[in-house]
């Protein structure tokens, strides 16, 4: 009888582990597939990211040109930073957003975000001459300008073409002037040492090169080149201004002044924001910003371009509106 009880002890042993080991098979096997889907989750995740990345770099960040609405809005165009051909605000890109403002039928106006402290004089007469041509066919279109912390310079002579500037009391603004900077090492090469071999085809291919002595001659003709230009942008901002202006012999000096000694010299209309010009000026509270978008594709790519260009053009002399 024991040795019955004994060999049916062990016939069941066999099952009860069998049961345990198919469990543990199982779980496992559950454990696999849940690993499996969150992977495919993960991987389907990054696969959209990815996409995201790519539709970023080859499509505009926001697209321009028409808002896409049937309500009547204001059109912001931002003027933020140095003006150059190579830098963010550029007449090319400012220009094109104009352009596309004004051909979106449901433009009510325009108003220029400037916080700039100047720049290209070629640039910003480009912007400057394009407002005025959109006045001249758009008579009854407002384009106002906004300031920022500061409108100076090249950032004044593109305000100075539309109707009207508004200010914080605290913006500067002004420094309507021409300058041109360098330095001179007449002796450093001397003193180091070093031999100097420069070779030129024309007697003044080398103006206002570093290493050389200064030359009276190419001095007087830079001075009157950059008399020229201040008459350029004088002329511009008195056209623009008009009988607002109040000149006097530090008008056209270079100085800056705050927005509200601006106000007073008729360098600036009034006090106001991007909210209440478009609200008491154009009479909407609709924004839509117009600033063309570059493709993150391009800024990137254009990246090492524009540092190779900054690091030569940082040898030779340039004129800005600062």
């Amino acid at each position: 009888m024991e040795n019955q009880n004994n060999q049916s002890h062990a016939r069941k042993t066999p099952t009860w582990e069998r049961e345990i080991l198919e469990k543990v098979a199982l779980a496992a096997v559950v454990e696999q597939r849940r690993s499996r889907r969150w992977n495919n989750f993960f991987k389907s995740l990054m696969f959209i990211y990815l996409l995201g990345i790519i539709g970023m770099a080859l499509y505009p960040k926001f697209e321009q040109g028409f808002s896409g609405s049937n309500e009547s809005h204001v059109a912001i165009i931002d003027i933020l930073g140095v003006i150059a051909d190579n830098e963010e605000a550029n007449a090319e890109d400012i220009i094109r957003g104009l352009r596309n403002a004004v051909k979106d039928t449901h433009t009510q106006g325009i108003i220029l975000n400037i916080n700039s402290p100047g720049g290209s004089p070629v640039q910003s007469a480009y912007i400057y001459d394009e407002i005025r041509r959109i006045k001249e066919e758009n008579p009854d279109l407002p384009i106002h300008s906004v300031v920022g912390d500061i409108c100076a310079s090249g950032g004044y002579y593109i305000a100075a073409a539309t109707d009207k500037i508004f200010v914080s009391q605290a913006s500067l603004i002004g420094s309507i002037g021409v300058i041109m900077n360098g330095f001179g090492f007449v002796d450093v090469l001397e003193k180091l040492g070093v031999e100097r071999r420069l070779l030129t085809a024309g007697s003044h291919k080398a103006m206002l090169d570093p290493f050389s002595p200064n030359n009276a001659v190419e001095t007087q003709h830079m001075q009157q080149l950059l008399d020229e230009v201040h008459q350029q942008f004088i002329d511009a901002v008195r056209v623009g201004r008009g009988k607002r202006l109040i000149e006097s012999d530090d008008t056209f000096s270079g100085l800056v002044w705050t927005g509200a000694s601006g106000v007073k010299l008729g360098l600036a209309d009034g006090f106001g924001n991007i909210d209440s010009v478009a609200k008491d000026e154009i009479g909407t509270k609709r924004k839509v910003n117009f600033t063309p978008q570059k493709k993150l594709l391009d800024e990137l790519i254009g990246e090492l371009g524009v540092s190779f260009a900054h690091t030569f053009n940082s040898a030779f002399h340039s004129i800005t509106l600062r």
